[in-house]
């Protein structure tokens, strides 16, 4: 396809909206559907391993999945511990490829594998998340808010001006850089552009379906690879989101304000998954002014394709596609 030619996108008037989504894994795509999910993985062999499991249907969720906002921070968690799998599973079917062998484990090496056992590839994994969860606070919370509360004093001292509601604003504008300043830098690393790629052929295939078409890789490479369901515009929208309510939070110490910051979160999340269940059931001018955002922010997310990945991309939709066609309808 020329560089210069437009991809196309579903006609959101027209065209059949699905409910299932996806995440780009290593050298993979996982995607879950109505009553099931699959993860596609390229192996070093060159074949697709496509691996299909049941999951809750969203007909029988239980009643808290389905009450709005409450259902958001559920189903988000949900789809954080599923994608969180999917990703360390894709992972190791890379390191199997790889076909290195390992080296002897060191004596401390060996005293940990003795220590935990069988657990400890879970040991490692509790770890990693609350180290992420930690720097996360701290990256996005609480340094925002310190470099917020310093400008304001700043200004108090030089110009008697106190900034009130603006400093969340500022807050909120120092979160969105750092967000985007990340995405920017980890888009430059081989390994995150190749999964931006199977990002892209995730969005494809789906907007491919949607667009009524047949899931082949010569119908897929013709569709955009941005799609107002991404968890990319989920995340910009919690930010955005976040500078409105976070606003009424007290100043007066950050520790306080951060510890009322991460009880509110599950406000912001709840209110963010409404948001982005409506940019992807209907097309209209509010519609596409909150899918904005995240549309651009895809442009770093997101990459295009080659023909394999594509391929990666239809093997794992086809797997979790219903039985009964119309069942995955929004």
């Amino acid at each position: 396809m020329s560089q210069t030619q437009k991809y196309k996108t579903p006609d959101r008037n027209n065209s059949f909206k699905t409910s299932i989504g996806g995440q780009a894994l290593i050298e993979g795509v996982m995607m879950r559907g109505v009553d099931k999910a699959s993860m596609a993985v390229r192996r070093a062999n060159g074949e697709i391993e496509v691996e299909t499991w049941g999951v809750q249907s969203t007909v029988n969720r239980k009643w808290y999945q389905k009450v709005p906002i409450i259902r958001g921070v559920f189903n988000f968690i949900s789809s954080m511990v599923l994608g969180y799998k999917c990703l360390m599973k894709s992972a190791e079917k890379l390191e199997l490829d790889d076909g290195e062998e390992e080296e002897p484990p060191s004596k401390f090496e060996q005293k940990i594998l003795d220590l935990f056992g069988d657990n400890l590839m879970r040991v490692v994994t509790i770890v990693g998340v609350v180290l992420g969860v930690v720097i996360a606070i701290g990256l996005f919370m609480y340094l925002p808010a310190l470099i917020a509360k310093g400008i304001n004093a700043l200004t108090i001292r030089f110009w008697a001006l106190d900034l009130g509601w603006f400093r969340a604003l500022i807050e909120g504008i120092v979160k969105i850089a750092l967000f985007v300043g990340y995405l920017a830098l980890v888009a430059c690393m081989k390994d995150v552009r190749r999964t931006f790629e199977y990002h892209g052929a995730e969005h494809k295939s789906i907007a491919c379906y949607e667009g009524g078409e047949e899931l082949t890789v010569e119908n897929v490479k013709q569709y955009i690879r941005f799609h107002p369901r991404c968890g990319t515009s989920f995340l910009i929208i919690v930010l955005i989101l976040s500078i409105l309510v976070f606003s009424v939070v007290t100043w007066d110490n950050l520790l306080i304000r951060m510890a009322l910051k991460i009880v509110l979160l599950p406000v912001v999340v709840g209110a963010a998954y409404e948001l982005i269940k409506i940019a992807g059931r209907h097309d209209n001018l509010f519609t596409r002014i909150i899918s904005a955002p995240g549309m651009a922010l895809q442009r770093l997310t997101t990459r295009e394709p080659d023909d394999e990945q594509i391929e990666v991309g239809i093997a794992a939709l086809k797997a979790v596609l219903p039985d009964n066609k119309g069942e995955d309808q929004w």
